[in-house]
């Protein structure tokens, strides 16, 4: 049986886990089985394994998403940057059977910056604010984006809704 799984993607700053987040609570009211994973929290740890510790967090990844998928959910999101199609590999291996789309949200590069300097401190902010603007160009290029939606100045309901109807998945009433 597939896995439909929704991969949040974006640059740092756009709102990927908000928008996570909020489809969990559209998601929960209407009481579709679903699983969500902030993909950055599974690999907080030291020392890194790989880059950004990808293979720590592969590791985590196939363990919640078993536990996950060995409990009723239906559908997995997962939320977290997607440069390359080998970020994607990482999600089939762990998610077997697995039908991907990704949506790529987006937001001006102010509205971006905004948010981080709302959030970041110390010497984090600097590197987050750099790496907002190249994150755009590698994205941009890789084009692995199954569909774009805008998260800059719209209720976070609104984009949550935009994100569950572009990829087919069920609202339910109550949850819209």
């Amino acid at each position: 049986m597939s896995v439909p799984l929704l991969a949040v993607s974006g640059s740092v700053g756009v709102g990927k886990t908000s928008v996570l987040i909020e489809i969990h609570d559209i998601l929960s009211t209407a009481q579709v089985p679903h699983g969500c994973v902030e993909r950055d929290a599974l690999g907080y740890s030291w020392p890194d394994h790989g880059r950004f510790n990808q293979e720590m967090i592969e590791r985590n990844l196939a363990c919640v998403a078993k536990n996950f998928l060995t409990s009723g959910v239906k559908y997995m999101l997962i939320a977290g940057v997607i440069e390359t199609s080998s970020d994607l590999d990482v999600y089939t291996r762990c998610v077997p059977n697995s039908e991907i789309q990704v949506c790529r949200l987006t937001a001006d590069l102010d509205i971006r910056h905004g948010r981080l300097r709302s959030r970041e401190k110390g010497a984090g902010l600097k590197w987050h604010l750099h790496r907002t603007a190249e994150l755009d160009a590698i994205q941009e290029s890789s084009g692995i984006e199954s569909f774009l939606v805008d998260n800059g100045h719209r209720p976070l309901r609104e984009v949550a809704i935009e994100v569950l109807d572009r990829a087919g998945w069920p609202l339910g009433l109550s949850g819209a």
